[in-house]
């Protein structure tokens, strides 16, 4: 087996194909499984840039680990795994499990448990179910408190980071995440990071790509609608994550002048009935090929 010199051997899948092809028998799990099937946001990449050990399971003993590989001997029971395009991988729920098992915090572990949602391969229902099977497993702890604030709508890896930092640091209701806002005649509004429904305050991330040009023009235009409707707003930034200190202090402030307003609401977060929902699993496993094509761009 060789690689020619014109492949990419940084490449996630790469990465997990020439590791599968190492581990004869092997199955492929955790955030390898999930970048095998084509999941947009399993790339294998740790929070400093290095490049992560493919996981894989072994059913047998004469493998040892070896470098960029991390072996697991943990039983696989039959039906948990298949093959997709020749490499054997275990099955979604058992890999988004691994992966939030072994999380090394379990801000990360929910952040792999959103993202792994969004695929639609797993539900919340199916993970608390998977999860009762696991009594005694490494982790399992940790497993389970993050299904417990997970959430099957968020869109990107920093909305669970900014929500937790509602839920854990400030004691606020699990908002609500990319839940498209209405006004009162029926027309869409916009469509939040995050909703803290009770006080009316709209949450956003804004990354690096927000910060020039025509998307910065219309984030601008997007707080504006919100505001018009009634709405506080509140931004974080990637400066944010290193220090959440100004941040959480801007939630607390937004979220005390909107209860402080407590004025008519011009808003809702109920559709009309036109309106086709995606913020659920079970309700985009429901869409056809064409609606995902057409409700789903750029998210799934």
């Amino acid at each position: 087996m060789y690689v020619p010199s014109f492949v990419d051997s940084d490449r996630p899948q790469q990465r997990v194909l020439e590791a599968a092809t190492e581990i004869p028998g092997g199955h492929v799990t955790g955030w390898a499984a999930f970048a095998w099937a084509g999941a947009r946001w399993f790339d294998g990449v740790d929070g400093n840039g290095n490049a992560r050990p493919v996981p894989i399971v072994v059913t047998n003993h004469r493998y040892r680990t070896r470098p960029g590989i991390l072996l697991s001997a943990e039983r696989l029971p039959l039906g948990q795994w298949y093959v997709l395009d020749g490499v054997s991988g275990t099955h979604p729920l058992r890999s988004a499990a691994f992966e939030a098992r072994r999380a090394t915090t379990l801000g990360h572990a929910v952040a792999v448990l959103d993202m792994a949602l969004q695929t639609d391969r797993v539900s919340i229902t199916e993970l608390v179910e998977y999860a009762g099977t696991l009594n005694g497993w490494y982790g399992v702890e940790q497993l389970r408190q993050a299904i417990g604030l997970a959430d099957e709508n968020s869109w990107s890896p920093m909305e669970p980071e900014m929500r937790l930092h509602w839920q854990l640091d400030l004691g606020l209701p699990h908002p609500l995440c990319n839940h498209p806002i209405f006004d009162l005649a029926g027309d869409h509004i916009g469509t939040p990071d995050l909703l803290d429904v009770e006080a009316g305050v709209v949450g956003e991330y804004d990354g690096g790509f927000h910060l020039a040009g025509e998307r910065r023009a219309g984030d601008i235009q997007r707080e504006s609608l919100f505001r018009r409707a009634g709405l506080e707003y509140v931004t974080m930034t990637s400066f944010d994550r290193r220090d959440p200190t100004r941040f959480l202090q801007r939630t607390q402030e937004a979220r005390a002048r909107a209860l402080r307003q407590g004025q008519e609401r011009r808003w809702t977060v109920d559709p009309p009935p036109w309106w086709t929902p995606t913020v659920t699993v079970e309700q985009r496993r429901a869409l056809t090929k064409a609606q995902r094509r057409r409700f789903l761009r750029g998210v799934a």
